[in-house]
C-alpha cells in the first residue's frame, strides 16, 4: 500500500515529466548557473509544478532550483523532502533521454522513499524502504493515476552475473573510477562498462542490470536522495568513502562526499 505522501510524490514526478517534455521537444534556451551547471526552461518548470504538489503536504523542501534555506533552519528540520526537478540536465540538453526527475521523503537524514521518472521513455521508479518494497512501471501516458501506475508495477531485485557491470557516467568519468575498475581487473575480474546518466545509474543496480557503481566525483543531496532509496529498498547500501556509512541528507553542506553502491 502506498501511503499519501508517496502518492503526491509519484503525482508530482509525472506532472514535472509532463512539462519536462513540452521543453524537450522545442527549441530551448540554456543559461549558466553559479557554479557553472547549466538551466534550462524545464528545471524551472518543473520546480514550479513539484512544489506546488509537495507544499500540500507542509513537509519543508530542498530543491536544488529553490533558494536554499539556512542551516540555522533547517537544522531542526526531522523531515523534508530533496528535490532534482531534472536531474541530468546535461543529457536533456544532449537529447539522449537520459534525465529524470528525482524526489525523496528523507527523516532523520535518510530516505524513506523515493520517486525516480524518466519523461523520455514514461518509465517510474518507486520506492518504499520502511516496507522494503521497490518496483518500476513502463507507463503509457504522463497522465496516468497513481492507480494506473501501480496496476502496472513489476518489482525489483539486484541480480549478479558472471561479470562485474560497474556503471559508469557519460559526463562525469573521472580517473578515480577508471583507476577503480583497473583494480577490480587486477583482481582477476571481467569487468564490463555500463554507461547511463542521471539517477539512473541508482535504477540499474536496484533492477539487477548493474553490480557497482563507484561515483568518485562531485554530487549534490538531490542527485542522489531518491536513487539511494530505491537501492535501499531493494537491500542495497549507499556508502560514503569518508565514513563508510550510509549518504547522510539535510546536511550543512548539501555537497556529498564520494561514494560507493555495491551489490558485490
Amino acid at each position: 500500500m502506498v501511503n499519501e505522501n508517496l502518492k503526491i510524490a509519484i503525482q508530482a514526478a509525472l506532472k514535472a515529466g509532463e512539462i519536462i517534455m513540452t521543453v524537450y521537444d522545442t527549441p530551448f534556451d540554456v543559461e549558466l548557473k553559479y557554479d557553472k551547471s547549466p538551466l534550462t526552461e524545464a528545471d524551472q518548470k518543473a520546480n514550479t509544478v513539484i512544489n506546488h504538489f509537495l507544499q500540500k503536504t507542509n513537509i519543508p523542501i530542498i530543491s536544488e532550483e529553490n533558494k536554499q534555506t539556512d542551516y540555522n533552519i533547517r537544522r531542526n528540520w526531522s523531515t523534508c523532502w530533496i528535490v532534482d526537478p531534472l536531474d541530468g540536465t546535461k543529457e536533456f540538453i544532449k537529447r539522449n533521454g537520459e534525465f529524470t526527475v528525482n524526489i525523496a521523503f528523507v527523516s532523520q537524514q535518510m530516505p524513506l522513499s523515493g520517486v525516480i521518472y524518466v519523461p523520455a521513455t514514461k518509465v517510474i521508479y518507486v520506492a518504499d524502504v520502511l516496507n522494503k518494497t521497490a518496483f518500476k512501471a513502463c507507463l503509457n501516458s504522463h497522465n496516468t493515476s497513481v492507480d494506473g501506475v501501480l496496476e502496472r508495477q513489476e518489482p525489483m531485485s539486484p541480480l549478479r552475473s558472471e561479470s562485474i557491470r560497474v556503471v559508469g557516467s557519460r559526463s562525469h568519468m573521472t580517473q578515480e573510477t577508471v583507476e577503480f575498475m583497473e583494480n577490480l581487473k587486477t583482481k582477476g575480474n571481467d569487468v564490463e562498462i555500463v554507461s547511463k546518466g542521471s539517477s539512473l545509474k541508482f535504477c540499474l543496480l536496484a533492477e539487477g542490470k548493474a553490480d557497482v557503481y563507484p561515483r568518485f566525483a562531485p554530487t549534490m543531496e538531490w542527485d542522489t536522495a531518491a536513487g539511494q532509496a530505491i537501492c535501499n529498498a531493494v537491500g542495497i547500501d549507499v556508502i560514503s568513502k569518508e565514513t563508510n556509512r550510509p549518504l547522510l541528507y539535510n546536511k550543512e553542506n548539501l555537497l556529498n562526499p564520494w561514494f560507493l553502491v555495491s551489490t558485490l
